[in-house]
């Protein structure tokens, strides 16, 4: 069978759509393109936003369209929340955030019988780590390795918890075990992933933490670059730093999630931290990782977020120099303690305050860019774009040469000597 996979939000989905393209070709199944005609399509969705609800209807709605006789698979965090939504539109397998493997074998089935299979368990009962195959197709430089799933936060905001269940966590010595395999077969970088990696091992109730498992990524694989994905900023501490600081594969680079400049809104929002203790973390990052880049989410339009407040987030993220901020307006999430929230910001105020927000983040990426200007990047060439050869720093600048050479997974020192498109321009050393 011939299957063509969609895929919508976070690097956990693109982790999952990753490992089940991986099981179907052991099976000896193929791959196609998802505007293509195939036997099977799988959408791989997420609920963070309404928008993303939409463009996973929208993605169901074209793909029944192009091929009637196809069979629609649907997985994933929207179709955890609200698997009723799915249900009126011609969707033959359903299945939630859980159970990927028994997925794939009731798409087979699907084709070969057409009966309708749907399995969507309450993400709120107990659940195990489900280990998938870590890595991703031919041709990558970077694999995706996840080592936690859920989480325990209830941000008054946030779905996920509600579509993911509570925190579990891969084994360290699986994890280890898996770094190594992803090492053999040529990955030069591994983004360690989660939906909140930073409660890694709590649910062990010994002392596990985030901070023993990267020490034994960074020592077991010294020659890969380790990359994290996003983390809560009571992660940072003096500990943390310290013991990390002393790997040259560390990336220095560290999304910590604020959503909000204003304590008061944070408050709302049940973060489980203020401004005061979000910026001693972007000053031990800043101490013990020097010319490391510091990257955000930020939420406008919060319930009972003033223009003062949002002017708050503004001077903030600016105080503590943020090298990229990802900007969303606040988007209600049925079920989710904001959604009753009074004082909601009506639509032209949060796209309004979005595009302030993005010029002054446009402002200090700019400024993240320009400081780079002369200094010398260790750089993971990855593939051509327009004419150029495009790759990543550690601190996760885009790095564009000109190189007649192919440089695809090559690390290579780079000069760098101006601002180019969205990062900068250099020259081989």
């Amino acid at each position: 069978m011939k299957y063509a996979f969609y895929t919508l939000g976070c690097k956990v989905n693109q982790y999952e759509t990753q490992a089940m393209q991986q099981l179907l070709l052991q099976r000896g199944d193929t791959l196609g393109d998802f505007d293509g005609i195939c036997d099977c399509y799988v959408i791989n969705t997420c609920t963070v936003t309404a928008m993303s609800d939409k463009k996973s209807r929208n993605a169901i709605r074209r793909v029944r369209r192009r091929n009637p006789e196809a069979v629609i698979g649907v997985c994933g965090c929207y179709a955890q929340t609200a698997p009723e939504e799915l249900r009126g539109m011609d969707v033959d397998v359903l299945i939630g955030t859980d159970g990927r493997v028994e997925f794939l074998d009731r798409l087979a089935q699907a084709a070969r019988d057409r009966q309708h299979w749907e399995h969507v368990e309450d993400a709120g009962l107990p659940r195990r780590f489900e280990q998938l195959p870590a890595g991703g197709l031919a041709e990558r430089t970077r694999a995706l390795l996840k080592v936690e799933d859920g989480c325990n936060n209830f941000c008054t905001y946030c779905i996920i918890p509600y579509a993911r269940g509570r925190v579990r966590s891969l084994p360290l010595e699986s994890a280890v075990q898996e770094a190594r395999k992803l090492a053999a077969e040529g990955y030069r970088e591994i983004v360690v992933n989660g939906i909140e990696i930073s409660s890694w091992g709590w649910e062990w109730h010994d002392g596990s933490c985030l901070r023993q498992l990267l020490t034994a990524l960074c020592a077991a694989v010294p020659e890969v670059r380790i990359r994290l994905g996003s983390l809560e900023p009571r992660t940072i501490d003096e500990e943390f730093c310290r013991a990390l600081s002393g790997f040259q594969n560390l990336c220095p680079q560290f999304h910590l999630s604020l959503q909000s400049g204003s304590d008061p809104v944070l408050k709302r929002m049940n973060r489980k931290y203020d401004t005061a203790r979000y910026y001693e973390s972007v000053r031990l990052l800043n101490e013990y990782f020097p010319g490391c880049a510091v990257t955000t989410d930020l939420i406008v339009g919060f319930p009972g977020e003033s223009e003062a407040s949002f002017e708050e987030s503004l001077a903030f993220i600016r105080k503590c120099a943020l090298t990229k901020v990802h900007i969303f307006p606040y988007s209600r999430r049925e079920g989710t303690p904001a959604d009753k929230m009074p004082d909601q910001v009506p639509k032209a105020v949060k796209e309004a305050r979005a595009a302030r927000a993005a010029a002054v983040a446009a402002e200090l990426e700019d400024a993240f860019h320009s400081a780079l200007i002369g200094t010398v990047q260790e750089v993971l060439f990855e593939q051509p774009e327009d004419g150029l050869y495009a790759g990543h720093a550690p601190n996760y600048a885009k790095v564009y040469v000109r190189s007649d050479e192919a440089l695809r997974n090559r690390t290579c020192r780079v000069r760098i000597t101006e601002p180019c498109r969205e990062g900068v321009l250099g020259e081989l050393v």
